[in-house]
């Protein structure tokens, strides 16, 4: 009640594009011509280098280094004079990936990629409309689902009237990102349509079918790792443990900004339970490994805390190749598995045993049809173009 207006927005992404500084900090606001313009984005353009040149040379001043930023110069530049033409105009520019918030002329407006890489959803709370990434953000407040922003829909909010939804793109395949339900959404979210807690334990029920070990009990790296090994005791018929707590005031290490900061949370963030682990033959599982720093510290944890054996189970495929639609591994240099084979991983992070969920075991998880995921950080197999070489640091660089 102490807020003025009628429009809230806020963000929480982490560095995929651009440095990890205030001034990236969304959502994003401008004054333009006596007119506010805010963006909020959850995505990756692929094109945002040839973009940022060309705006450059029209004469813009980036205030940034994040792609973002870059759909704010295109609408201020338009020379269109309805709304709608503007953000079409706008959009059409850009290639990639974005489930993107934008507030312009006193209109907050939804829009969302072609090709659906990341979730985004409708929600109304009696007269207020609500768009969020998932499901969960709805629960907390009370508010009630209403659909999923289709891929290629932009949805106009302005106050007084029910939205304006448009579908100016031609119809794409799908290229919804398979990461966001093997870890980036929070397991009692429904994305995509499906839930994403079922589709973890599905994971681990394929792994169990694939790469079975003898042990005294399955145990998850937590949370990541805790539906899929549900899964995976399930359908194997060996005990579940929670033989691992974790500290929960310390955040994800795998999206910190440095290895350091990653290094160090490792340590403090898991501590095993010493009782449970002595002397016992156990699998771990883990949603993935990325870069190998933060499972050999897990490992290593583990053991000398008094297992015997370590079967390490991971509840995707080996990640080989850079992603370029939003999740910050975008060099092949940092992904253990685009240089090493799994039985090099193994000795690097000190596990008895290791094996990975296979792509079509991850793909027979999946509650959609398989041509419906990107699976490029698996596969190689890009649904776009993408650029040459990626960094999230590009725009600073040049």
């Amino acid at each position: 009640s102490t807020l003025k207006g009628t429009i809230s927005m806020g963000h929480n992404r982490y560095s995929t594009t651009g440095s990890s500084s205030s001034k990236n900090i969304q959502p994003f606001y401008v004054k333009h011509k006596g007119k506010s313009l805010v963006v909020a984005h959850n995505g990756n353009f692929v094109n945002t280098a040839q973009l940022h040149k060309e705006l450059e040379k029209d004469g813009a001043i980036f205030q940034t280094t994040m792609d973002s930023e870059i759909v704010l110069h295109l609408i201020a530049k338009s020379k269109k004079k309805e709304l709608s033409d503007i953000i079409i105009g706008a959009l059409s520019r850009i290639r990639g990936s974005y489930s993107m918030l934008l507030y312009v002329n006193d209109t907050l407006i939804a829009a969302r990629d072609p090709l659906g890489f990341r979730p985004m959803c409708l929600g109304r709370k009696e007269n207020a409309w609500i768009v969020c990434s998932e499901t969960c953000a709805l629960d907390i407040i009370g508010a009630e689902y209403v659909r999923d922003v289709e891929p290629g829909e932009i949805l106009f909010f302005r106050k007084g009237e029910e939205p304006l939804s448009i579908k100016p793109f031609a119809e794409k395949r799908r290229a919804h990102c398979i990461f966001e339900y093997i870890y980036f959404s929070r397991p009692d979210s429904n994305i995509f349509g499906h839930n994403v807690y079922k589709v973890r334990k599905a994971l681990g029920e394929r792994l169990a079918d694939e790469s079975p070990a003898k042990a005294d009990f399955v145990m998850p790296v937590p949370d990541s790792g805790n539906m899929a090994a549900l899964g995976l005791s399930e359908r194997s018929g060996v005990k579940f443990e929670q033989a691992m707590v974790r500290n929960h005031y310390i955040g994800r290490t795998f999206i910190q900004p440095s290895q350091g900061i990653r290094d160090f949370r490792v340590k403090i963030k898991l501590n095993p339970i010493k009782d449970l682990l002595r002397d016992k033959d156990v699998i771990v599982v883990d949603d993935s490994i990325v870069r190998g720093t933060t499972s050999r510290a897990r490992v290593r944890t583990i053991r000398d805390a008094g297992a015997k054996k370590i079967h390490m189970r991971i509840s995707c495929p080996p990640i080989t190749c850079p992603c370029f639609y939003g999740v910050d591994f975008p060099t092949k240099k940092e992904l253990i598995a685009s240089g090493k084979q799994t039985e090099d991983i193994r000795k690097y992070i000190d596990s008895d045993t290791l094996a990975y969920l296979s792509v079509d075991g991850m793909l027979e998880a999946m509650p959609l049809p398989r041509e419906h995921f990107c699976t490029a950080c698996f596969t190689g197999c890009y649904p776009t173009s993408v650029p040459k070489r990626g960094s999230k640091l590009s725009i600073e660089k040049r």
